[in-house]
């Protein structure tokens, strides 16, 4: 080991606290790889086995990870936190945060009146008429939806479904680029990230099918209005993937349908096609308001069991209080052309910025949601270039893991006259740049 620090222990108990202290103290820093068990075993004078009862400790715990031949590692440091975009700059116009227009998002009306309830409600944590509604949400997608339950959230729920499914140290099939909080969270649960490269029709089936054959337990993407690119899948992709898919009946494949209601896109879900395990996610925040913090999914009958036994253990349930909020609205007409109106307007929107850009030669993404993704050479540069315009967009790099550079602009709110004005104000930042840095 190319370090002074000495694993030490007579026991897998006191080799594995060995181990942990080290990494704790930075003598044992993220991604060294830690001696072979035969060898650490003479030099502690220990059975191999013990070694490999430490080591298993340690990988169970999140503390290392095992990489095949590469051995086993020190993880990489996982995320406390997710990491939190720059604080907007006070007198620009705020295009990075992916939040919806407030002006298509209706008033919440909570109840008025709450009677008191006498213990708790894990004997039946789901209000009925949300649970209908929920089935009746999944349904007119084609999504199955003989079993559904709730979570606080998408990122609550696919928290919850990676770490009651999966170990640390297992692998989870990412997009690349992707959302920058799944980006964190994986980490966070012990668990390694495998890019899968995306396009306009969501993950490249190719790539998927070598992040399998390298032994990923998980698959998380979205179906349309993924971010930061803004793909929807085709009925051909979902088709191509689901082939893929299918050689690997043992993988739990997680689709985040986060913003279903406005992404402008029809459903071509990978949960309509057979798969033996599988959950699809869906959320409120983007299309009824970022306060409601509530989620349905639909999911086969082992990952109901096990979604649905940890909240037990942990939450319990989602407040019905929430819970018949969302109802009300799901239930209100004068929501639902609201609704109806958002998504057309984010369509145009979006819409508007790509064919803007466009006209000065400058190709983008964004086929869905309210999202715009633009390759660019040099994020810096681009992001500063437009601050100084007036605009404030976000670069690409809490986006990526190997993908290639390029910004998020958010267009939920950007009118059809200020895309023409960005995309000239876009156009000459990116001549400034190449006059910089050359070509």
């Amino acid at each position: 080991m190319a370090t002074q620090y000495a694993i030490t222990g007579a026991t897998a108990r006191e080799i594995a606290a060995s181990v942990e202290r080290g990494v704790a103290e930075g003598g044992l820093g993220p991604g060294l790889a830690l001696p072979p068990v035969r060898r650490l075993a003479d030099e502690l004078a220990v059975s191999p086995g013990t070694v490999a009862t430490a080591y298993k400790e340690l990988r169970q715990r999140g503390v290392v990870v095992t990489r095949g031949r590469g051995g086993t590692v020190v993880a990489e440091e996982p995320a406390v936190a997710s990491r939190r975009p720059p604080k907007v700059p006070e007198g620009l116009r705020d295009l990075a945060g992916g939040h919806p227009d407030p002006a298509f998002l209706p008033e919440l009306r909570p109840p008025a009146r709450i009677a008191p309830v006498f213990g708790s409600h894990r004997g039946s944590p789901r209000l009925p008429r949300l649970e209908e509604l929920t089935r009746e949400w999944f349904a007119r997608d084609g999504v199955p939806a003989e079993r559904v339950t709730f979570a606080q959230g998408a990122l609550d729920c696919i928290g919850r479904l990676l770490s009651t499914e999966l170990r640390p140290g297992d692998a989870v099939a990412v997009e690349d680029p992707g959302f920058h909080h799944l980006l964190d969270l994986v980490p966070a649960l012990g668990l390694r990230m495998v890019p899968v490269a995306v396009d306009d029709e969501g993950l490249r089936p190719e790539e998927l099918r070598v992040a399998l054959r390298g032994g990923v337990r998980a698959v998380v993407c979205s179906p349309r209005g993924q971010c930061p690119m803004g793909g929807a899948f085709s009925e051909e992709r979902r088709d191509d993937l689901a082939r893929v898919l299918r050689d690997f009946p043992e993988v739990l494949v997680v689709e985040d349908d986060h913003n279903a209601d406005i992404a402008g896109a029809p459903s071509y879900a990978l949960a309509t096609t057979g798969l033996a395990r599988w959950a699809q996610v869906r959320t409120v925040s983007k299309h009824l308001g970022v306060d409601l913090r509530w989620a349905g999914v639909a999911c086969d009958a082992a990952t109901l069991a096990r979604h649905d036994g940890r909240m037990l253990l942990t939450s319990g349930w989602v407040s019905h209080v929430l819970q018949q909020t969302v109802t009300w609205l799901l239930e209100d007409e004068g929501v639902r052309r609201l609704v109806a109106a958002g998504e057309r307007a984010y369509t145009e929107r979006r819409e508007a910025l790509i064919r803007e850009l466009g006209r000065y030669g400058v190709r983008a993404h964004g086929v869905s949601g309210i999202n715009v993704w633009v390759p660019v050479r040099d994020e810096s540069a681009v992001v500063n270039g437009l601050r100084s315009r007036g605009w404030w967009v976000a670069a690409g790099a809490r986006f990526r893991i190997s993908a290639p550079t390029a910004v998020r602009i958010t267009t939920a709110g950007l009118t059809v006259d200020e895309a023409a004005r960005l995309a000239a104000d876009f156009a000459g930042v990116l001549g400034e740049s190449e006059a910089t840095y050359g070509g």
